[in-house]
């Protein structure tokens, strides 16, 4: 059984037992996290689509609070002596899913 699932504006292929990254999230570790915008749900066979969503609710462990590595970006300029480079670190949030049912 998988859930597709939206969280922030972004969706996430789900299964009981995964670990998701999904962008931070104000929650403390160990806390249960319930994600209410399920938008498919696949059992067996059986598929179920929501338009846009079903009555169906994922509940998740939030397991830590980390940072990607880091990225850098540079601009410049050809000929004017204008260079400019900065670094960016995205947080994100890891998630255990824990159950996938249909309300």
């Amino acid at each position: 059984m998988y859930a597709i699932c939206e969280v922030k504006g972004k969706q996430y292929k789900v299964e009981e037992g995964n670990r998701i990254r999904v962008e931070k999230l104000n929650v403390e570790i160990g806390d249960e996290v319930k994600i209410g915008k399920v938008l498919l749900i696949s059992k067996d066979e059986e598929v179920m689509v929501g338009q846009p969503n079903l009555e169906a609710e994922v509940r998740a462990e939030v397991l830590n609070h980390q940072r990607h590595k880091k990225i850098t970006v540079i601009k410049f300029k050809k000929r004017k002596g204008y260079k400019r480079k900065i670094g960016h670190r995205q947080s994100y949030t890891e998630l255990l899913i824990k159950s996938i049912s249909l309300n």
